[in-house]
């Protein structure tokens, strides 16, 4: 009898311990890093600190923004890569992840990252000098197939970059060699946007906004941007699909991603908090007056996302010949 009384008093006190200890805190319990692969100032560094600013009212913990550039995004892409995943590191990935491994500039692939959230995707636009003869895209199309490869010039972006695959991609679906057209490298649309002004190339491809200071002067127009809708801030542009007949949306996008490993309970955290960001009126306005497109996908379906960018931007490397050796 008496070892029935000290064990149910030794349960009553385990009990009671059990009942007086703090239930586990919910993620995040502390502060949250992002790392940002471009420099500060920039477009992805822009999206980076409004993402950022949303999480932090959702979370109710700050987001520490990092920006780690260097060679094309590779350096900040590894360090999201390599962090710990402990689900205290995130980062703002962008296209040129499913480019490193093709172009052979970096092992690196998007299976290397646990995919999170899209936030952004921004569209390609086709411009021309303004008194270029190409009224249409469809004369723009028709002039670079009968000529030989070089006669037009492409600029606004690097070779390889997310605009010149989304041109390469049109081409294709053309039925044109996406090497007809030689890219004229510039760091930036507004230096390419220079360029094709004075006539020194016949071709920029950029996100909408970028030309819009150069449209507004009467020096450059837009044929077509590579949407499957036109963007409202610019609905006189048509998309490629109207002024083709050809639908095609591409372009470049940025979304969250962490190291792999990373606890399911952070990702879909981070996730359902990046939905209501993504829905909010404070980032949708400050988006849209940057001039970026939002669009958010669930983990799942961004690393679907990112396979199919993979192999499209793989097959387009290699048609252009840009592996380097």
């Amino acid at each position: 009898m008496r070892k029935h009384k000290i064990f149910a008093a030794f349960s009553l006190t385990v009990l009671s311990s059990l009942a007086a200890s703090p239930a586990l805190a919910a993620y995040p319990e502390r502060p949250i890093q992002m790392i940002v692969p471009w420099s500060a100032g920039g477009g992805t560094d822009t999206v980076a600190r409004l993402v950022a600013a949303g999480l932090e009212r959702e979370l109710g913990k700050p987001i520490n923004v990092i920006n780690r550039p260097g060679a094309g995004g590779v350096i900040g892409h590894t360090a999201i890569s390599n962090a710990k995943s402990d689900g205290y590191t995130i980062g703002l990935a962008t296209a040129e992840l499913v480019t490193y491994r093709w172009m052979k500039t970096s092992p690196l692939a998007y299976s290397d990252v646990q995919p999170i959230s899209q936030m952004n995707f921004d569209a390609a636009a086709f411009s021309v000098n303004v008194d270029s003869e190409w009224d249409n895209m469809d004369a723009a199309f028709e002039a670079i197939r009968s000529e030989q490869v070089g006669k037009y010039k492409l600029s606004g972006i690097p070779a390889g970059a997310a605009y010149h695959l989304a041109l390469a991609q049109a081409l294709k679906q053309a039925d044109i060699d996406p090497k007809k057209v030689t890219v004229v490298p510039s760091q930036g649309a507004a230096p390419g946007f220079q360029e094709l002004a004075a006539g020194g190339v016949q071709i920029v491809a950029s996100a909408l906004p970028e030309g819009k200071t150069m449209r507004d002067a009467g020096l450059v127009r837009t044929l077509a941007v590579m949407a499957d809708e036109r963007l409202p801030s610019f609905a006189d542009i048509p998309t490629i699909g109207e002024a083709t007949g050809r639908p095609l949306a591409a372009g470049t996008w940025r979304g969250l991603v962490g190291p792999k490993g990373m606890p399911d309970e952070a990702v879909q955290a981070i996730a359902a908090a990046a939905e209501k960001v993504a829905q909010s009126p404070e980032f949708l306005e400050a988006m849209n007056r940057a001039g970026f497109g939002v669009k958010w996908s669930n983990p799942e379906e961004f690393g679907v996302f990112m396979q199919q960018s993979d192999e499209v931007s793989g097959q387009l490397i290699a048609d252009l010949e840009l592996v380097q050796q």
